[in-house]
């Protein structure tokens, strides 16, 4: 591909399709991310994220052979313009910069555009010399303090790419959200699977930046997920997927057995997973990898109406508890004194002192904790009259972590918290109870799975009724979760898909839950 050959004939018609566009999402999408030319840069879309009142992100990575190492690209920087505007049509643009993308960030741009206007619409796009790119909206947040009447969030996790389409995507984009947060499991790091009827993997299992460059574009070349990604800001968090399934901390899956190394070969994976998972998200500088470390752990305030607390509970978690070499290393413990010991964390100590400290300062009217997996406690037995079993892998890992944020809760009557979280490809309300006979301290949502395979309905069924603080446990659809914020009342509602292995599936409400000002529980509408 030559860079320095200037498409007019492209850029001429996606004026005149841009200026005469519908201002929705849906209607950008389709025209946006169809007829993709052979030498096209912008194969993996553009996106956005990070809203503050004054600025955004906005985000594109440059790869016209997506499937390529380089993504198709030669060792050196190309020049990127970059445009915002206020209109779709691009006729009030009211900031624009160039920037270069250089190979070593795997030509990726992370564009921190300021000096825009809280609480407004805006839409934006890149142009190289071959072409110009896939336009996006994004939004801006509402000035710090402000009153905002409501706020419409959707969240999601989970989107094993073999396992089915990304129907859900097409219909996120049309509920026309002001934000999607996306809660761990990008994308999955196994080989590909002979038996996937559906879609394949296009490389082995991923050890190294290349590698794991070519499993992003795999999934971003997605049309769907692009779509929604150009349909409003994203926050992300990552969950374990995203470099090796169950790590924790340091030690792999296998506690670093597959690594003759030990735990530098797992770090050098670690990092190697760091360095491609920013190159792909609308992340600011801050979030940059150093080696095999990287700060993801943030909050997002719109005005006073709510509060959105990033936690990861992967990066600095204690390693599992309660094992022993005839428990297989497996993720179901038995009770132990080391699982209760106060020592231990899900999110390391510091972060610890982050939350704790955010959430006694914070006068949001709702308090969201926007974590990877399912927050209250899930007794994991076998059988109904088994002995009770934990799940290393979640927060029963470290409960002493879960009750020091139950107990700032309480103590700074923090307002109206709740908790959002993914992993376990599984619909799930929960309440989180300061003590087992307690009453509800704050309820714990998941949103399902895009696509990744769920529990059986025996399983969901035993698990609701070994844990009756679980009052919805389905894992048998797949789908996303929406939130509805108002002063006086939020409402979270599942949406799940008819069919996943149809990219034109429809949907429909699962279940809906309404959260009253002042009140804690889980209440099915």
């Amino acid at each position: 591909m030559n860079l320095v050959h200037f498409n007019r004939r492209r850029l001429m018609l996606q004026a005149a399709a841009l200026a005469g566009a519908a201002l929705t999402p849906a209607a950008i999408a389709p025209r946006a991310f169809g007829n993709i030319s052979p030498d096209d840069p912008f194969t993996l879309g553009v996106a956005s994220g990070e809203p503050t009142p004054d600025g955004v992100v906005i985000w594109t990575r440059l790869a016209p052979r997506p499937f390529d190492p380089d993504g198709g690209m030669r060792p050196e920087a190309v020049p990127v313009r970059w445009e915002v505007a206020e209109d779709a049509g691009f006729s009030r643009i009211v900031r624009r910069g160039r920037m270069l993308a250089g190979p070593a960030a795997g030509h990726s741009v992370h564009v921190e555009v300021d000096g825009l206007r809280p609480a407004r619409e805006y839409w934006y796009r890149f142009t190289t010399a071959a072409g110009a790119s896939p336009v996006g909206r994004t939004l801006t947040a509402p000035t710090a303090g402000a009153d905002v009447d409501r706020l419409k969030i959707a969240f999601g996790s989970c989107q094993h790419y073999e396992s089915g389409y990304y129907g859900a995507y097409r219909h996120m984009a049309e509920d026309h959200p002001d934000l999607v947060l996306f809660l761990g499991d990008y994308i999955y790091e196994g080989g590909p699977n002979p038996n996937a009827v559906l879609r394949q993997h296009k490389n082995r299992e991923i050890f190294t930046v290349p590698d794991y460059r070519i499993r992003y574009a795999t999934y971003k070349s997605d049309s769907l997920l692009q779509r929604a990604h150009a349909a409003a800001p994203w926050m992300v968090m990552w969950d374990d997927h995203e470099v090796d399934n169950d790590y924790a901390r340091d030690q792999s899956e296998h506690f670093n057995t597959d690594f003759p190394v030990g735990a530098a070969g797992f770090l050098r994976r670690r990092a190697a997973a760091y360095q491609a998972y920013y190159e792909h998200m609308p992340l600011r500088r801050t979030a940059m990898p150093v080696g095999p470390d990287m700060l993801l752990y943030r909050t997002l305030d719109w005005g006073r109406l709510a509060q959105v607390q990033f936690a990861d509970n992967r990066q600095y978690r204690s390693p599992r508890p309660c094992l022993t070499l005839a428990d297989g290393f497996g993720k179901a413990v038995p009770d132990c004194d080391d699982r209760h010991s106060p020592e231990r964390s899900m999110l390391g100590m510091k972060q610890e002192r982050w939350l704790l400290d955010t959430l006694a300062g914070s006068k949001a009217k709702w308090n969201v904790l926007a974590q990877q997996t399912l927050f209250a406690p899930v007794d994991v037995r076998a059988t109904v009259q088994g002995p009770s079993m934990w799940n290393a892998d979640n927060w029963d890992n470290a409960p002493a972590t879960r009750e020091r944020i139950v107990r700032r809760w309480t103590e700074a009557s923090v307002s109206n918290p709740f908790v959002l979280g993914g992993d376990i490809h599984t619909f799930a309300a929960a309440e989180v109870c300061a003590t087992p006979d307690g009453p509800s301290v704050a309820p714990s949502f998941v949103g399902g799975s895009i696509t990744s395979s769920g529990a059986t309905a025996a399983a969901s069924q035993r698990t609701m009724f070994v844990n009756p603080h679980i009052k919805l446990h389905n894992g048998q659809v797949r789908g996303y979760g929406r939130v509805e914020f108002e002063r006086g009342a939020t409402r979270v509602t599942f949406r799940a898909l008819d069919d996943v292995k149809r990219e034109d599936s429809g949907i429909s409400t699962l279940a809906a839950f309404a959260l009253e000002d002042g009140r804690h529980g889980v209440v099915k509408t």
